[in-house]
């Protein structure tokens, strides 16, 4: 009798417990957003029928200065707020809510990135090129995070490497591409908010790029790792951390190489090692491939943060153009710059650029609409690693 009073007892709590899974299942509303239509507008649609003014601001608006231009919502009579975009391009898009002023992230909609310290919900437009940013039915490459030892800057450090395709079942050696973030960002910036690993598939597959190694270090020399998932714990990210620009992880860079080629069957030869960075990690792919000028054979910036009158203290930036004549002179097979028109970097990467060509430097500079912004870099990121490794 008391075993059977035990399981009546706990058949309301079994209810109980279903009736909260089910409406953390069901988030108590079925909403649709956004939702993606067949000519490519998309509607948006929140709740919040105390709200006096709700704005959706997304990065296919006009910018008002840094941040994405708004427009406002729909109320209807049961308190959801609606808006339909005009007709979209393809491409992947970022957008959050203005509630009443207060930003906040769409509750029907659980996908989301962080870019720094700030979170946004995201989807794709498919078609052209931004077919290259969703998986697609095609062989996978594996995304791991390793932890490496960086005598130059004493402390074991995180790590996230892609490998190709194929690559754990075969005996092959691979060349590298070492592609670095920008300010704030960390390890985890390349394969969120550029999709890179899915490039990289994506490429492979239709035979644009050779299968390669992708290595997304973290460019912060007082981290050991991305907020969150190294020894400091919990904290908000912030934009420009000490030690970011001051040489050191420039200095420290053979430390990354020496492990990728110890520990992975990667081509050691300059030849076989690729270089590239956006904004902050475009500074650090100039200044770690002219540092070591005899061990890139291929440089991409990607909207570098080159600006005029620039004053570092480090020996690594010392005899600039001494070490960009060496650079010339030691050989490599491409030196590929890109910069928007209306980057705010724009003056002092085309001030740069004029530099190279002075000095005979052969480049190619590529000049593309829009700003400091990602959907840039990702265009970057395919058309530098198509040019890659070829014989």
């Amino acid at each position: 009798m008391k075993r059977n009073w035990i399981i009546f007892a706990a058949i309301p709590a079994l209810f109980a417990y279903q009736a909260m899974a089910q409406q953390a299942l069901w988030g108590g509303s079925e909403i649709i957003s956004p939702e993606i239509h067949a000519d490519h507008s998309v509607t948006f649609r929140v709740v919040a029928p105390g709200a006096a003014e709700v704005k959706v601001s997304g990065d296919w608006m006009p910018s008002e200065d840094w941040v994405p231009g708004s427009v406002a919502m729909e109320k209807d009579e049961h308190g959801t707020w609606i808006h339909t975009t005009d007709i979209l391009e393809p491409e992947l898009y970022s957008y959050f809510f203005l509630v009443d002023g207060f930003r906040t992230c769409d509750p029907n909609n659980a996908f989301v990135n962080r870019d720094i310290a700030t979170l946004t919900n995201f989807f794709i437009i498919e078609g052209g090129q931004a077919n290259l940013y969703r998986v697609n039915d095609v062989p996978h490459g594996s995304v791991t995070r390793r932890w490496y030892d960086s005598p130059g800057l004493g402390m074991d450090r995180r790590i996230t490497i892609y490998t190709p395709p194929g690559y754990e079942t075969s005996e092959k050696t691979y060349p590298v591409l070492y592609l670095l973030h920008g300010a704030g960002g960390d390890e985890e910036a390349w394969i969120t908010l550029g999709t890179a690993t899915r490039i990289m598939d994506n490429l492979i597959a239709r035979g644009r790029a050779e299968p390669m190694i992708v290595v997304m270090p973290n460019g912060n020399v007082i981290q050991d790792a991305a907020p969150g998932e190294g020894r400091d714990g919990y904290y908000k990210p912030t934009f420009m951390i000490p030690g970011t620009m001051d040489g050191e992880f420039e200095e420290s860079f053979m430390d990354i190489v020496r492990f990728v080629e110890t520990q992975y069957r990667a081509k050691t030869d300059q030849s076989n090692r690729a270089i590239a960075g956006l904004s902050m990690g475009g500074f650090h792919s100039l200044h770690i491939s002219r540092y070591y000028p005899d061990s890139f054979d291929y440089i991409g910036l990607f909207s570098p943060a080159i600006l005029p009158g620039q004053d570092v203290s480090s020996v690594v930036y010392e005899n600039m153009d001494g070490t960009l004549k060496q650079q010339m002179e030691n050989g490599y097979r491409l030196y590929w710059i890109g910069i928007g028109k209306t980057d705010f970097l724009y003056n002092g990467v085309v001030e740069f650029g004029n530099k190279l060509d002075q000095m005979g430097m052969e480049h190619t500079f590529r000049e593309s609409d829009g700003g400091h912004i990602w959907k840039n870099w990702r265009i970057y990121l395919t058309e530098f690693t198509s040019l890659l490794f070829r014989e």
